[in-house]
């Protein structure tokens, strides 16, 4: 986010916000931006005042990144497993590849968490930190869609809606409600609000979820009403059915018609006004269950790590091991999305980075 001050950033962040002072202080949102500005990329900022390389093309900021590693002669090792760390007397002294051994002075884990495994996070790191002593606050996927009880999002798959409200109850208390834009899929919801919900929602799943859809939260249920009589009125002979394409997308109609309890057949004008406050709870409150969460494939992050307690927030070493660090998503820190969590990645490896 460009514009976003450090008190900005700490607010995005869901789980152990106190631990990311000294790395965002360290280097923060503007500080990225002019690395990346001073290693030779053009970016531009777009709504919300989200960054993005100007070319549209995420390939260009690894391009850049592998322009600074060979500036700094920095030896690559592709296709090379770490297998272990090489710990002696609590002091990590490098690390084990298959059978080869790499000693080192200093080792920073930047291995990732769990989700998306085809770009190499495996969850190892975790592995790595447990054999230096570290406790680990168990990883769940995160930024990840809803999976939901009711068929009719099956059928609705691929719709998008815009400007909607969505609130999340736990056993009728009130836990998430969001503005914005949603999409149907074959399995449940997705879309940047539902996204964002499920950083919230984690600790709830396992109790009973409902997910209510407001799909008019710029309109009070009297101003709906009227809008809907002039509607009615508009299409005075024709059957309900019929009378609810100025309202709605195409598809959603038959499910909130069905919802309504109104029959489809029926002539407007003999609508009443009890049947018009159905129909106005049905657009204000779409009721769906959520059943759960999808999985760590497709988790845009991983909640959860390794304990932050143990590691220094100031150099990013670990206070069980010497000489060893952990940056990134491997630790137990995340925030919302809209680049957030990439700016954690980035301000923990350049404080680990500059300690080593």
């Amino acid at each position: 986010n460009a514009a976003a001050d450090v008190e900005d950033l700490l607010n995005t962040v869901t789980s152990n916000k106190k631990f990311m002072y000294s790395g965002f202080y360290g280097f923060s949102n503007l500080d990225v931006m002019n690395f990346f500005e001073e290693a030779g990329l053009a970016y531009k900022v777009e709504r919300g005042n989200r960054v993005f390389p100007l070319s549209d093309h995420s390939s260009d900021v690894i391009g850049t990144l592998q322009k600074k590693l060979r500036e700094y002669n920095v030896d690559i090792q592709l296709n090379t497993r770490v297998t272990d760390l090489i710990i002696e007397d609590s002091i990590c002294k490098g690390v084990k590849v298959n059978n080869k051994t790499f000693l080192a002075d200093k080792v920073i884990v930047a291995t990732g968490g769990k989700s998306y495994s085809a770009t190499g996070s495996s969850g190892d790191g975790y592995d790595f930190g447990k054999k230096a002593g570290h406790s680990l606050v168990t990883p769940s996927p995160s930024l990840v869609p809803f999976v939901i009880k009711e068929s009719l999002c099956k059928e609705l798959m691929g719709l998008a809606l815009k400007n909607v409200s969505i609130t999340i109850k736990s056993k009728d208390k009130k836990v998430y409600s969001e503005f914005g834009e949603m999409l149907f899929t074959h399995f449940g919801v997705s879309g940047p609000i539902i996204i964002s919900a499920s950083a919230y929602i984690q600790k709830y799943v396992g109790n009973e979820m409902k997910l209510f859809i407001d799909f008019k939260p710029s309109l009070t249920n009297e101003q709906l009403d009227d809008r809907i009589v002039r509607d009615f009125d508009k299409y005075k002979n024709k059957q309900f059915k019929n009378t609810l394409d100025d309202l709605l997308p195409k598809k959603l109609i038959p499910f909130v018609i069905e919802r309504s309890k109104i029959s489809p057949e029926k002539k407007v004008n003999e609508i009443s006004k009890t049947e018009r406050g159905q129909l106005v709870d049905t657009l204000k409150n779409f009721q769906l269950t959520i059943l759960g969460l999808r999985g760590f494939e497709e988790a845009i992050i991983t909640k959860g790590g390794i304990t932050v307690k143990e590691i220094d927030p100031s150099t990013m070493e670990s206070k069980k091991t010497k000489n060893l660090y952990f940056c990134g998503e491997v630790l137990d820190v995340d925030a919302l999305t809209g680049g957030y969590n990439l700016q954690i990645a980035w301000s923990t490896a350049y404080l680990a980075g500059i300690s080593v």
